[in-house]
């Protein structure tokens, strides 16, 4: 039965809100509704004869065509999702309904915006989400490998550093950078720009310019209690698909959860420092230096490689504080140990166990005669008079060496012969080193 209608079938697919595309065999779109205009931002006339991949965002392409070779072999997709990118660069969420009309030789599918939703979704399972990488993230490298993947949920993100300011030390860091182009890259204004986010605490959006510019650049401040700690930072090297206020939004939603979670790992890291760590010289204290030391000696044992203990003790030292005071000779011992460290390996280790002892671990020190040399080279920098407060002072060392397995296979051993070749090597008029000689029967 035939019923006489004044509405077109073409207008009722224009007044739809979903809407109709059909493409052909070689994936050219031959026709769209209007509704492509609101959800895509072209018009028909743009879309139709070009191919409907050169829509899809970059990183969609592959699985939109796999999708594309299913549906085409006869499998409809009732609800494929994928991204496209608009006219104007924003990124759009689309939901699809599509078969293959073999009478025709097309696809047939109905789009629907889902791109609200999608953010509300994302934010959602963002805020669950960061909620679990902080409770379980052991550091913070850790957390900012299960944040990138986080931001890369929501928005595009392949390109993502995070810069951390040190308030006391004036300094900025790059704990975590990955960048598609180079892993090693960092762009000559990352740390300009970086500063400009966190020292004004606004947010930087960066689009590229008529002048060949391809880079979308967008930066978030990480707002802590104390105050701007650092930065989010998305990278994105395809000019056609441009950072959004959306984006913004986004990566500021996401910073503004991350920033006490980072300032809560930084105490705990400081915490647990401070209570492994000599707080005036920042070297390892007596018991993390012992651990070290175990460990080094396990590790000598199961591969058979000597070490080298060296315990050394400041001539003249008590006469520098009592003279000058303690605020001199805390920078004395402030000193002192970055001597030390330029003496040394980064794989040895340097402790301060008393007022003014130190520990040096040198690791597989292969022949053994090299921890003479070593404890030759110490004694030598720190012979060099120091220049402290407008007072010169002269403290040089006594070094007492003992060395595994030749003299001890126990820490507790180890050190006490190093201790006694210290004190012998300070009775003997101090500025210079002594190898134990304690007897057999002591060893």
């Amino acid at each position: 039965m035939k019923t006489n209608s004044p509405v077109s079938l073409n207008n009722v697919l224009d007044l739809l809100l979903d809407a109709i595309c059909v493409v052909d065999m070689q994936g050219h779109f031959v026709f769209v509704s209007a509704a492509c205009e609101r959800i895509f931002g072209y018009t028909p006339e743009e879309m139709i004869g070009k191919p409907m991949i050169d829509f899809v965002f970059h990183e969609d392409r592959p699985r939109t065509l796999q999708t594309a070779a299913e549906i085409v072999a006869g499998h409809p997709q009732p609800h494929f999702e994928n991204r496209y990118v608009r006219k104007d660069g924003q990124i759009v969420h689309v939901m699809w309904s599509a078969r293959w009309s073999e009478t025709d030789q097309v696809r047939v599918a109905v789009a629907r915006d889902v791109t609200q939703r999608k953010r509300a979704d994302s934010m959602q399972a963002a805020l669950y989400a960061i909620s679990e990488a902080a409770h379980w993230a052991e550091d913070l490298v850790t957390l900012f490998q299960q944040i990138h993947q986080i931001i890369g949920g929501l928005l595009p993100a392949a390109n993502f550093f995070v810069s951390l300011y040190d308030e006391d030390k004036d300094a900025l860091s790059f704990p975590y950078l990955v960048d598609e182009h180079d892993p090693s890259h960092r762009e000559p204004d990352a740390a300009a720009l970086s500063e400009e986010i966190i020292r004004g605490g606004q947010i930087l959006l960066l689009t590229p310019d008529a002048k060949g510019n391809s880079l979308n650049w967008l930066g978030v401040p990480l707002n802590a209690k104390k105050g701007v700690i650092g930065a989010l930072v998305v990278k994105n090297y395809h000019a056609e698909a441009r950072y959004t206020v959306e984006d913004v939004e986004l990566l500021q939603f996401v910073a503004n959860q991350v920033a006490p979670v980072v300032e809560r790992k930084q105490m705990e890291a400081w915490l647990q420092h401070i209570a492994r760590h000599d707080p005036l010289t920042g070297l390892p204290n007596r018991e993390l230096f012992h651990d070290r030391l175990q460990a080094a000696l396990r590790y000598a044992e199961r591969h058979r490689t000597p070490l080298a203990l060296l315990y050394l003790d400041l001539d003249k030292f008590k006469q520098v504080n009592d003279a000058l005071g303690h605020p001199v000779g805390d920078l004395l011992l402030q000193e002192v140990a970055h001597r030390l460290k330029q003496c040394v390996r980064e794989s040895d280790t340097i402790g301060r166990v008393g007022g003014d002892e130190f520990l040096v671990l040198l690791n597989d020190v292969s022949p053994p005669e090299c921890a003479l040399v070593v404890a030759e080279k110490i004694r030598i920098a720190l012979d060099r008079p120091f220049d402290l407060a407008g007072h010169r002072v002269h403290v040089p060392p006594s070094i007492g060496i003992a060395l595994y397995p030749e003299h001890a296979g126990d820490y507790t051993q180890l050190i006490r012969h190093a201790d006694q070749a210290m004190y012998e090597a300070k009775r003997n008029g101090g500025n210079r080193f002594q190898v134990s000689t304690l007897p057999a029967s002591q060893k």
